[in-house]
């Protein structure tokens, strides 16, 4: 496979159709080279070179789609969360050092006002809706000088950056993760083969495109197999279905909570499930519980693949395979790319079972911008290759399929009993009036943590803590057995639609308990 997202296009057949959204033509791959080839020039005029960084602050939709390829082809791409404040934007882009900022044609808000005064080239990108979904066209001026000095001709290579994301700090500053233009590939490839992705197969995205899962295995993966991506504007679970019809879609990968609620609608939705049947779902980026796993299978009368991913895999490691094999409900598959091993949890060596997750591979980021003791607390050298660890405790059983335990740093330490709130996650769903379950640390002034959850009851069901809380002491030790349990109508949820665990007793305003 070839190592570079220009090449990754080069050959695809330029009548087959590649970027579809609501009501809008579809952009072929001959338009979208033909794209690309535009952007390099415009951005070379602007004097943005192979090496500078681009910051894309678009709203969800194919125009953003559109721009993380084409730029990825010429620049490096530094994709923003649109929603960010003032203050957030300047923080990124000054850690990035972004040469340039696309926004929307119109746009005046905080992102400017953050650029402004960091000398940035801004380029507007112009949007037709009566254009094909994706065409687009870049203006702009340079911020620092009146007239650009063009930058010299030349696309990056395998081993430049392409793509610069930020990891999600919770407690410490965001790490800045580069993937290479190999990384790129070398993941795209990887998710194509396990989903056995092909110019048939059509992805449904709902993923937000600041994110690695949406920008990765809905675009790049479907457009590196010579497929198609229909845009949605965002997750909308009372749209979803509409989309469905629409878009016609073989397929479509989204997070757990989407997930769930898309199931909610699903049982009025029967007729659009008939008559436009999926090759299969994907979900990833958090772990799906098994009911739910089970759930949506039966609903969609498709195979639900689990997979494994984070930034700096470039999104995916492991991922449950394609039937005849087994989908096995509660683990994330396979390794699929990168080699996966456990590893233990201080000391810098692989072990058998219970650990600390580590991968290696060519989609793995060569490590953290500037930050040295992040590098050296999270790689290391063993067996003559190099590992990542990923903050993930898990074992892999006898066939190699992956069981995560969960993140190290959300294992709740009650007294010295460790407590997986994944494994409480999956006793509190089985009983019959919980929709959605997040466990979490709650803090204890003798026992450091004690054991919590956030639950949202199904639709016209009723259920109280002290029932809930009765449930799960039939089911499992007492030490495991959540103390608080907080009925929510909604949870509070990230950016990307993740449920964080890290952080969620203060966001509900539960203090020390007595």
């Amino acid at each position: 496979m070839t190592a570079t997202v220009s090449a990754l296009l080069a050959h695809k057949d330029a009548g087959a159709l590649a970027i579809g959204a609501p009501g809008r033509a579809w952009l072929s791959y001959g338009e979208l080279r033909a794209l690309a080839g535009q952007v390099e020039a415009d951005l070379r005029g602007f004097g943005i070179g192979a090496a500078d960084r681009v910051a894309i602050v678009l709203p969800n939709g194919p125009e953003m789609a559109a721009a993380f390829v084409t730029i990825a082809q010429a620049a490096v791409t530094a994709p923003l969360n649109p929603a960010y404040q003032e203050q957030e934007f300047r923080f990124y882009l000054e850690d990035l050092r972004a040469k340039a900022i696309v926004v929307p044609a119109g746009y005046e808000g905080p992102a400017l006002a953050a650029a402004a005064p960091l000398g940035m080239t801004i380029l507007r990108l112009h949007g037709d809706p009566d254009q094909p979904a994706g065409q687009f066209r870049l203006t702009g001026t340079p911020a620092a000088t009146p007239a650009a000095t063009p930058a010299p001709p030349g696309r990056p290579g395998p081993d430049a950056t392409a793509l610069i994301l930020h990891t999600s700090g919770t407690t410490s500053r965001p790490k800045i993760v580069p993937l290479t233009q190999s990384n790129l590939v070398a993941s795209a490839g990887n998710i194509g083969a396990s989903l056995s992705l092909s110019p048939a197969d059509r992805c449904l995205n709902v993923m937000p495109l600041f994110h690695i899962h949406g920008l990765i295995a809905a675009v790049t993966a479907s457009l590196a197999a010579g497929g198609s991506v229909w845009c949605a504007s965002g997750f909308d679970a009372l749209k979803f279905f509409g989309w469905m019809k629409e878009a016609e879609p073989t397929w479509y990968t989204a997070v757990p909570t989407m997930h769930q609620a898309i199931l909610a609608r699903a049982s009025r939705n029967r007729d659009v499930i008939a008559a436009h049947p999926l090759r299969f779902l994907r979900s990833s980026s958090a772990s799906l519980p098994a009911q739910v796993m089970l759930e949506l299978a039966e609903t969609f009368r498709a195979p639900v693949i689990e997979a494994y991913g984070m930034t700096e895999a470039t999104h995916q490691m492991t991922c449950n395979p394609l039937p005849p094999r087994a989908q096995k409900p509660g683990s994330v598959g396979l390794a699929a790319g990168p080699l996966v091993r456990i590893a233990h949890e201080v000391e810098n060596r692989l072990i058998e079972g219970t650990g600390e997750v580590v991968i290696s591979g060519p989609n793995v980021t060569p490590g953290y911008e500037g930050n040295p003791e992040a590098n050296a607390k999270n790689f290391f050298e063993a067996e003559g290759r190099r590992w990542f660890r990923t903050g993930d405790q898990g074992a892999l059983d006898d066939e190699g399929y992956l069981r995560l335990t969960g993140r190290l740093k959300e294992i709740i330490n009650r007294g010295g009993e460790k407590i997986s709130p994944l494994e409480v996650d999956g006793v509190l769903l089985d009983h019959p009036a919980v929709q959605q379950v997040v466990a979490f640390a709650l803090p204890h002034p003798k026992l450091g943590e004690e054991v919590a959850a956030a639950v949202v009851l199904r639709e016209g069901q009723s259920a109280t803590e002290r029932e809930i809380r009765d449930f799960c002491a039939s089911r499992m030790a007492d030490f495991k057995v959540p103390r608080r349990v907080i009925i929510l109508d909604e949870i509070p949820k990230g950016a990307t639609g993740k449920l964080q665990r890290i952080g969620l007793a203060e966001k509900l305003g539960l203090g020390q308990p007595a």
